[in-house]
């Protein structure tokens, strides 16, 4: 299966995935991350930040998703970009796929920040900022959404999701034994 994660850059996506992963990996040896960031390093930061490159950078994630599926891999993905047809492409072509929208304003993204986009685009320094100057779509029918202002930790908020994920919570891994 995989298990797609989105929303706009600084709303939690990585962080989520990593707690996922930290929590599910010793229990799911076939489990795989994949993060936007890390396959943008993976192929030698090719691309720029301009809308196209970013559709260019998903496809890459979903190609690499859909090989890893296919050998029975349960695929964690961090992405940013959500067009609908990207976001429809997954739904018909993704095994086992479940969409994660992390939703938070651009109050809060603004606030957190921690790469410096939003003040930085906001003082026109830099552009090609997803939801600044590139269209943000958020998803439209994720299977699940995630609130950033949530006050949880992000290891009670990982368990919070994978309880709320039929394949992963049918595999026996509830909550109370994610903590153990």
């Amino acid at each position: 299966m995989v298990i797609w994660v989105t929303g706009l850059s600084g709303s939690g996506k990585t962080t989520l995935c990593e707690a996922m992963y930290s929590l599910l990996k010793p229990r799911m040896q076939h489990l795989v991350k994949i993060d936007g960031d890390e396959i943008r390093a993976a192929f030698g930061d090719d691309l720029t930040h301009v809308e196209a490159d970013r559709v260019r950078q998903i496809k890459r994630i979903q190609r690499i998703a859909q090989v890893l599926a296919k050998q029975d891999l349960v695929v964690l993905v961090a992405a940013l970009y959500a067009h609908p047809d990207l976001l429809a492409w997954n739904r018909a072509n993704l095994p086992g796929y479940f969409e994660i929208y992390v939703k938070a304003d651009l109050d809060l993204l603004g606030r957190r920040d921690s790469k410096g986009l939003y003040g930085k685009a906001g003082r026109g320094e830099i552009k090609d900022v997803v939801g600044v100057d590139i269209p943000w779509h958020a998803p439209q029918h994720p299977d699940l959404v995630v609130d950033a202002k949530s006050a949880k930790a992000p290891e009670q908020l990982s368990i919070d999701v994978i309880a709320a994920i039929p394949a992963l919570r049918a595999t026996s891994l509830a909550a109370g034994e994610l903590t153990k």
